[in-house]
C-alpha cells in the first residue's frame, strides 16, 4: 500500500514505503548504522508531534547528546541499552522509555540490532536551562 494523502490532511501508510534516512546528530556526523524513517512530521501537516521509526544494525551506537525535548520511545524488535543521565538500562521487544528534555542520553545497540519507535514534540518542550533533575533547584 502506497503512502496516501487524504483531504483532510492525513496520511496513511506503511512504515517501510517511507524512505530510510542515515541519522545524524545535531553537529552534522552521521550515526553509522543507524537509520530514521520520518513516519509522520511537520511537513506533513502535523502541529505538535512528529513520529519516527529507527532501525539500527547490530552494534551499533548512537553516542551521548541532549536537546530541550523529550523522547517517548517503544521498542518494536531486539534489544539495546540506552544510558539517560547515567544510568543504564537494558530494554527489549515490548519495552517503553520516557527520557525527559535536557538530559544526557545515549544508545548501545544489541547484538541483533533493533528497531523502535520514537514520538518528539515539533517544538522544543523547555528552553535550554530546564533541570529534569532539579541539580539547579535552590
Amino acid at each position: 500500500m502506497p503512502v496516501e494523502r487524504g483531504p483532510c490532511g492525513e496520511k496513511v501508510g506503511k512504515a517501510l514505503d517511507v524512505e530510510p534516512q542515515e541519522a545524524m546528530l545535531k553537529s552534522g556526523k552521521k550515526v553509522e548504522g543507524v537509520y530514521i524513517r520520518w513516519l509522520i512530521s511537520g511537513k506533513d501537516g502535523a502541529p505538535t508531534f512528529a513520529m519516527r521509526l529507527f532501525t539500527a544494525e547490530p552494534d551499533a551506537h548512537i553516542p551521548s547528546h541532549r536537546h530541550p525535548w523529550e523522547h517517548e520511545i517503544y521498542v518494536l524488535r531486539g534489544s539495546m541499552r540506552v544510558k539517560i543521565g547515567g544510568k543504564d538500562y537494558e530494554v527489549s521487544a515490548g519495552s517503553f522509555i520516557y527520557i525527559p528534555p535536557n538530559i544526557d542520553h545515549e544508545y548501545f545497540i544489541g547484538k541483533d540490532g533493533v528497531e523502535f519507535l520514537c514520538i518528539i514534540p515539533l517544538k522544543p518542550s523547555v528552553d535550554e536551562s530546564y533541570d529534569p533533575c532539579g541539580r539547579n533547584a535552590e
